[in-house]
């Protein structure tokens, strides 16, 4: 089963709307959306590993607009929209924990869990809720997303077919530790 999605993932990579959709969920995570760009991402530089370097760039870009989408609900609408993503994802007390980070290192907080599995969506609703300047919250912002997804692309760039042949030969194992990644992401946040 795992080989059918992996193949599905790498088919809808090479689809003529794969930088549409990488763009869409790089947005969408930011704010409100669970599922984080890198599963669009992998794929996508594995297949056409020369544009690494441009899916990294539009994966940021599209990330840090999504962050202003986040940033905003924080600023304005915390509790009309903010409040139930933060109780939809279990991460109330990451809230506080961040709300507290935020308050004593402001934008270093950004730098330091942009680029790391953490729900970047709990980081940019903070920083809105918080009232974290904007423009540190932007150059943070593009910072952190760009380290993250130029860090996966580099890697795939120029390590590729190795990684590539791993995945393929251990699909269970990277998907498992894919998956404990993104859950511990949040049991790490939901339990600080």
């Amino acid at each position: 089963m795992l080989k059918r999605v992996y193949d599905w993932m790498m088919g809808l990579a090479s689809h003529r709307y794969a930088l549409w959709w990488l763009m869409a969920v790089s947005f969408i995570e930011s704010s409100v959306f669970p599922i984080p760009p890198d599963i669009m991402l992998i794929p996508m530089v594995l297949a056409a590993r020369g544009k690494a370097w441009r899916y990294a760039a539009l994966a940021t870009v599209a990330s840090v607009a999504g962050g202003w989408l986040g940033y905003g609900i924080g600023f304005f609408l915390f509790d009309a929209i903010g409040r139930p993503i933060i109780a939809l994802y279990h991460l109330e007390s990451g809230f506080a924990t961040f709300q507290s980070w935020f308050a004593e290192n402001g934008g270093w907080v950004i730098l330091a869990k942009g680029w790391t599995p953490i729900p970047f969506k709990l980081i940019t609703i903070t920083a809105g809720f918080s009232h974290l300047d904007p423009l540190v919250f932007t150059v943070a912002s593009i910072v952190s997303r760009a380290m993250r997804f130029f860090l996966v692309a580099g890697l795939l760039y120029y390590f590729g077919e190795p990684i590539r042949d791993f995945i393929e030969r251990r699909l269970t194992l990277v998907t498992t530790a894919f998956v404990v990644a993104l859950v511990g992401g949040f049991l790490v946040i939901r339990y600080i």
